[in-house]
């Protein structure tokens, strides 16, 4: 199959690219290499792709003439490129122009490619609000406005599967960790602070916020066995994560398991829009896709420390 995968260059873009490849799949990535977060980090990402073949053209989705400048015998489209996580320094144009306008224009593309089995959007248990342990028919309650643009996204996905243009479905995942995790996501975080002897920022309240921490390879053997599935899925939203829940401060714990040390805690101001808990239900996934994650979070954690010292030893790669 001819798969196409928008943010390839980026933390669990990156890993999908690299499964699919590993099936046989021919895959061509795509990625804008904004300055978000580190240069350096989706280089890395990149080239570990193009060393196995996989390309990472370098467009923007908001932007560019999709329909002249990408292939147009694509059976598959995985849609992982957008604005990402809560941040203070994101205006809302940030995140409506990469998460809704760029998606506009790959649907659009999408329309006219004539072998298309399928598009696959990548969504988030953020559309959910404050409580993300809900079945995919609860209705969103988005309360930042990542969570806002995405679920618009997703929309403009379901609706070519509503209209009957091509077939369709959305994947929302929860709290994603392992080797290439963001900079200025926790575990990254607080992996480089325990290296370099620096301070963890927390947020007021946050040691007690529950998480889905799902490792990323789990997150992928979901993502990819989309493919196949096509009449079953058409329309379709389905949550990807874990049963598994733990606390903040059960992760910070964890990291300091596997490297062996303590780690500095600075306590800041909480962040507007953060998710209290979040907990995966997946009864869905399991029935149609035969989903079953069975990474812990100290394992993920410990192929993080691994992948972290690896590249990067003790050089500071956090963004605040």
């Amino acid at each position: 199959m001819k798969v196409l995968v928008t943010g390839a260059a980026g933390f669990i873009g990156s890993h999908a690219c690299e499964r699919l490849s590993f099936f046989g799949h021919d895959v061509v990535g795509i990625d804008n290499f904004s300055d978000y977060y580190s240069m350096h980090l989706k280089r890395l990402n990149a080239k570990a792709l193009t060393s196995i073949g996989v390309p990472v053209l370098k467009h923007d989705l908001r932007a560019d003439d999709l329909i002249d400048v990408l292939p147009k015998d694509v059976d598959y489209i995985f849609h992982f490129a957008g604005h990402p996580g809560i941040s203070a320094s994101s205006s809302f144009e940030d995140y409506f122009s990469n998460n809704i306008v760029a998606t506009k224009n790959l649907v659009d593309y999408a329309a006219s490619l004539p072998n298309l089995k399928m598009l696959v959007n990548i969504g988030t248990s953020s559309v959910y609000g404050l409580e993300a342990t809900f079945p995919e028919t609860a209705a969103p309650k988005p309360a930042s406005y990542y969570g806002v643009t995405k679920l618009t996204a997703e929309q403009l996905v379901l609706q070519k599967s509503r209209e009957k243009r091509f077939q369709s479905c959305s994947l929302r995942l929860f709290s994603v960790i392992g080797p290439r995790e963001r900079p200025e996501k926790m575990y990254t975080k607080l992996i480089a602070c325990a290296l370099n002897d620096d301070e963890f920022p927390l947020y007021e309240g946050s040691a007690a916020h529950l998480r889905s921490f799902t490792y990323v390879g789990d997150i992928v053997d979901g993502v990819v066995s989309v493919i196949g599935k096509d009449a079953i899925l058409d329309g379709e939203i389905i949550n990807l994560g874990t049963e598994v829940e733990h606390t903040t401060q059960y992760g910070i714990e964890a990291v300091e398991k596997v490297i062996g040390k303590s780690i500095k805690i600075k306590h800041v101001s909480a962040r507007v829009g953060d998710q209290l808990r979040t907990k995966a239900n997946i009864d869905k996934a399991k029935t149609l896709l035969g989903y079953n994650p069975q990474t812990t979070l100290l394992e993920g954690v410990e192929a993080q420390v691994n992948w972290y010292k690896a590249n990067f030893g003790k050089r500071v790669v956090v963004i605040e």
